[in-house]
């Protein structure tokens, strides 16, 4: 027997991959079937089942692609109604993979088809649950993504989830292993701890949500804090349900190389997005005009997810020499299917065209500090409410990077104010949407708040971050 953890930091998210004697299972895998395809003929064994835990919101799944590929069937649990062919399996129905047994467990409330999968060995021992988004480690799968779908309300899915959890789940035992469907970062929880795999019994002593009095506190307790969902998600819950073009389709198209006539001409034909991924310091030095820059060093597809919104946007690449393809890869992980190409020979191409180039005015932390020093200033910071409330500068305004489009019509252009993050890497996002939209009275600080901090900047008192609400 073999399990293997397949997880994936950008989206916080973990597939997994189960041998058996000939045989192999695969659960909710991501949208680029290679990884998988690789790893079933280095160990020369079948694909049998492709198991889903739920309709995933926060990516697009590659069980259709691998499906395709491997002639493997696709389960989900009770309920589930893909428009697609797909074994809906029963409650407590059990799957062979060679010499081991997968039972299914339905366990709604994230969503009315999440399932969880009890792996038994071949000595008949339960030893593992796959809990995609009904278990983390720290925490529950949210109950306000399925309000609509269900026609329930958050606290009555809530309640379902109480159930599934006290009834189903708790009285296993405490040496199975938890393998959640995703860890700390991912928006699909609020509490989520750094590890990625845990023992059951672990779980049930620090998992604030398995140590409730009460069906009632328990609902209270999953539904405080929660913030909005990302706006993309019912976007990638309807691409796993009714289906999507072909991964190798989408790389093909979004690998087209454009000079920089061919690509300017593109984004006035398709009115395209274009995206420039590159480092924020790249970026800050010089980048077409109207370009949104998300870099692929870091969050790239959540980011990508919550400022884009719109799956069906057309987008035009700016990369750094062979990044096209990755860039390509994490979009479709997110369901952003419509990359029309790349700039060839990349910024430097076009700026060496003689084209038009802008650039965000960006100073050190040290400069800041002296700037503040002899003027009154506006600061905004664009970290999260619990980031600011942890330590912030003073007097610094929080307006968190994942709602600009709702704050940014309430900036007057006549006011100048500094901009800032953790790092950069937000803080440049938020600068070239302002600058895209046709603000330029700010000044974006590199580093962030990890350099302010370094400097005589004065700051909020610490308040250690478990003591901030998530």
């Amino acid at each position: 027997m073999k399990i293997e953890q397949m997880y994936t930091g950008c989206l916080a998210q973990g597939a997994y991959y189960i041998i058996s004697n000939d045989e192999a299972a695969i659960i909710d895998p991501l949208r680029e079937t290679r990884p998988y395809i690789e790893r079933l003929e280095k160990d020369n064994v079948t694909l049998k089942y492709i198991f889903e835990t739920h309709f995933h919101a926060d990516f697009v799944s590659g069980h259709l692609d691998l499906s395709k590929k491997t002639k493997a069937a696709v389960v989900y649990g009770p309920t589930a109604k893909p428009e697609f062919e797909a074994i809906i399996a029963e409650d407590g129905q059990v799957f062979e993979v060679g010499a081991l047994k997968i039972k299914v467990l339905h366990t709604p409330g994230h969503t009315l088809e999440s399932s969880c999968f009890l792996l038994i060995d071949e000595n008949g021992k339960e030893k593992a649950l796959f809990s995609g988004d009904t278990l983390f480690l720290g925490d529950v799968g949210r109950p306000d993504l399925a309000q609509k779908a269900a026609d329930m309300t958050q606290e009555e899915l809530a309640g379902l989830l109480y159930d599934s959890l006290y009834n189903k789940i708790l009285p296993l035992d405490d040496n199975i292993t938890v393998y959640p469907a995703h860890g700390a970062g991912s928006a699909c929880g609020k509490n989520m701890q750094k590890e990625t795999a845990d023992s059951l019994g672990n779980q049930k002593r620090t998992n604030y949500a398995l140590n409730q009095k009460d069906r009632e506190s328990f609902i209270k307790a999953v539904t405080d804090g929660l913030l909005p969902p990302p706006a993309y998600f019912g976007m990638n819950v309807a691409m796993n349900k009714k289906g999507y073009d072909s991964f190798d389709e989408v790389l093909a198209n979004g690998l087209q190389a454009l000079s920089p006539e061919e690509f300017e001409e593109a984004a006035e034909h398709y009115g395209a997005l274009i995206l420039d991924v590159r480092s924020n310091g790249d970026f800050a030095e010089g980048f077409i005009p109207q370009s949104v820059n998300i870099g692929l060093n870091g969050d790239f597809a959540p980011w990508v997810g919550a400022l884009i919104v719109d799956v069906k946007q057309p987008i035009l690449l700016v990369t750094n020499e062979n990044e096209e393809e990755e860039a390509v890869t994490r979009l479709s992980r997110v369901g952003f299917d419509h990359v029309l190409g790349f700039l060839k020979g990349g910024f430097r191409a076009w700026r060496n065209s003689g084209k038009e180039t802008d650039s965000v005015k960006r100073i050190s932390a040290l400069q800041f500090e002296k700037e503040i020093r002899e003027k009154e200033t506006k600061i905004i910071d664009v970290r999260k409410e619990s980031e600011y409330q942890a330590e912030h500068v003073d007097g610094a305004y929080n307006r968190p990077l994942a709602y600009i489009n709702e704050w940014i019509g309430l900036i007057n252009p006549a006011e100048y104010f500094y901009l800032y993050c953790a790092g950069g890497y937000r803080s440049m996002m938020a600068a070239s949407i302002l600058q895209a939209r046709g603000y330029r009275n700010f000044t974006e600080i590199d580093g962030g708040f990890g350099a302010i901090a370094l400097t005589e900047v004065p700051t909020s008192d610490f308040v250690c971050p478990n003591k901030v609400m998530k």
